[in-house]
């Protein structure tokens, strides 16, 4: 396994919840559901929910999983946006659809989105570097630059799909274009 079973076998989670058998087994459908991928706490608490798990025992169970460390939102919002950006050329908006659909709030949303530093000149540069990745994009996809309307209005259609704000596409369009 993945992580999770601290004793293998049936031997049950060691030190986490007491021995009540609705918290084992609760704990033991939390596990099972995060050995697939990483879960926000607000989709582990939904999958609970749908095995008739009470609620008592769903938040004694969440507990117990973000203090082993199992369940942790912000680690997960780190991760999401990296992966999305980098494998699937995602923009923020999208992004941000994303992990507001997965139950993360909206604080830490921003927060993942947010750059790194707190330099101003450096977090102008993050929408320089989204527009980067807008026009790596078209390129990719655009062997030359769009020429006529209706591949400007697919190649404008493609980074809106991907996520990026209107202005934005239309600025990398537009960078492309010159050629930079």
């Amino acid at each position: 396994m993945r992580r999770g079973d601290p004793g293998g076998g049936g031997a049950g989670p060691r030190g986490i919840v007491g021995s009540d058998e609705a918290a084992q087994h609760a704990l033991g459908l939390a596990w099972a559901y995060l050995n697939r991928r990483d879960r926000t706490v607000s989709e582990v608490r939904s999958q609970l929910e749908r095995k008739a798990v009470p609620g008592a025992v769903i938040e004694q169970c969440l507990q117990a999983l973000v203090e082993q460390c199992l369940l942790d939102d912000v680690r997960y919002a780190q991760l999401f946006v990296a992966d999305k950006r980098e494998l699937e050329q995602w923009g923020s908006e999208r992004i941000r659809r994303g992990l507001l659909a997965r139950g993360v709030d909206r604080e830490l949303v921003d927060a993942a989105l947010a750059p790194v530093t707190t330099d101003d000149a450096e977090a102008e540069g993050s929408e320089d570097t989204e527009l980067a990745r807008a026009v790596e994009l078209l390129r990719r996809r655009y062997p030359a630059p769009p020429v006529d309307r209706r591949e400007h209005e697919r190649a404008l259609g493609l980074l809106l799909r991907k996520g990026y704000e209107s202005e934005l596409a239309l600025d990398a369009l537009a960078s492309y274009a010159r050629g930079a």
